[in-house]
């Protein structure tokens, strides 16, 4: 069987250069990555320093941490999980991957949206599995339906739901994730979860997969809601029948999540309060684009129900999303997202704004893009003129 071959995520190089850019003393804005830059909760961080000056630590899963984690999902969903069902996991990469080799086989065949978040794709290729792109677009609000679910022939053997979904925001109401459920319950279809983006929202929350179906698998982290993407600690969480793989999976590939991530994590569950108070932050810069965008010629988004992203159409900008946000970089000193990271078919004609960053850097961005954006549609029409 040949190595597969994946796509960049292209994101990751335009990160660089904006480094490189910076270490020359240019001013950046960093728009580009789902990355609060917000750092741990202040008690977290306490709690860690306390630890690593008494406590040599080790390999390590803390049982507290997986209790308080069950018991999330009873005060948030009102479902039961058993604290033995929460596979703690070094971020929520691992734990996709612990979910698809716990559940399938090469060769299997898993549904997807497009647009979809990068590794989905990329890291079904990498295990020897099928992705089964689903288009979705601005009439189904870029989310899946339950009737596309229906229509695939052959029935996939699973499916990943993201709701809010990255790189769009948007989020399933109940009735529709209820309708997916029921259509693969009935087609024999198992589901992957991720629910990383769970806790910001900026209308009704985002419904738990686990509310409709037991057997789901639900993969989460502490990187975004948290605020401790750096600390690389996730979850995932798995029907009983599936403990013993994904346990024996995370020892042999992984072993164990950090020990002082799990002792930071266990406290951030309570600090509700300042966490909070970065969603409405991220409210504040939500509603600043929104209301800046249609200034800059962007007017078909995807409607941003939750986490921090807003995915544009730029098509009558360009057919080259990847060059287009190279040159804003190089232009304006701002990051963004190319939409081909989340699209390979039409994210040549859509990039994606983060506004996981302090209000005074999305008014700065949007003070040095528009003349920027302004200038390349003008030099988009005469270039159709000549």
């Amino acid at each position: 069987m040949p190595v597969p071959d994946i796509d960049q995520f292209h994101a990751i190089s335009i990160s660089a250069l904006a480094h490189e850019l910076a270490a020359e003393g240019r001013s950046i804005i960093h728009m580009e990555f789902g990355q609060p830059s917000t750092g741990a909760p202040k008690e977290a961080i306490e709690r860690a320093q306390h630890i690593l000056a008494t406590d040599p630590m080790g390999y390590w899963e803390s049982q507290p941490l997986k209790e308080r984690i069950a018991l999330h999902y009873q005060e948030t969903y009102g479902v039961t999980v058993m604290p033995e069902q929460v596979i703690l996991t070094c971020g929520a990469s691992p734990a996709l991957v612990l979910a698809l080799t716990s559940c399938f086989v090469p060769g299997q065949r898993i549904a997807l949206a497009r647009p979809g978040y990068v590794a989905y794709r990329n890291t079904l290729r990498t295990l020897h599995m099928v992705p089964v792109e689903m288009p979705c677009g601005e009439a189904e609000r870029f989310q899946l339906t339950a009737k596309a679910v229906a229509e695939l022939e052959p029935a996939p053997d699973g499916l990943i739901i993201a709701s809010p979904a990255n790189p769009t925001g948007t989020i399933l109401p109940d009735s529709e994730l209820q309708a997916i459920i029921d259509v693969c319950k009935a087609r024999g279809i198992r589901i992957v979860s991720d629910e990383i983006y769970h806790g910001l929202s900026y209308g009704e929350p985002a419904h738990s997969v686990l509310e409709h179906d037991p057997h789901a698998l639900v993969v989460n982290s502490f990187s975004k809601y948290f605020s401790m993407a750096p600390w690389r600690l996730g979850w995932l969480i798995v029907p009983s029948d599936k403990i013993d793989a994904a346990r024996a999976r995370m020892g042999n590939l992984f072993l164990t999540p950090s020990a002082l991530s799990q002792h930071a994590g266990l406290v951030a569950f309570d600090c509700r309060q300042e966490l909070d108070g970065h969603i409405e932050t991220y409210r504040r810069n939500r509603d600043l684009l929104l209301e800046a965008l249609p200034a800059l010629g962007l007017t078909h988004i995807a409607p941003p129900d939750g986490a921090f992203y807003i995915y544009a159409d730029i098509g009558h900008l360009t057919e080259d999303s990847l060059s287009f946000c190279r040159k804003l970089l190089l232009e304006t000193g701002v990051t963004t997202a190319p939409g081909v990271d989340f699209d390979p078919v039409n994210g040549n004609r859509f990039m994606r704004f983060s506004f996981a960053v302090s209000t005074d850097r999305i008014e700065e961005a949007v003070r040095r893009m528009t003349p920027w954006f302004r200038q390349q549609a003008n030099e988009r029409a005469l270039s159709q003129d000549d």
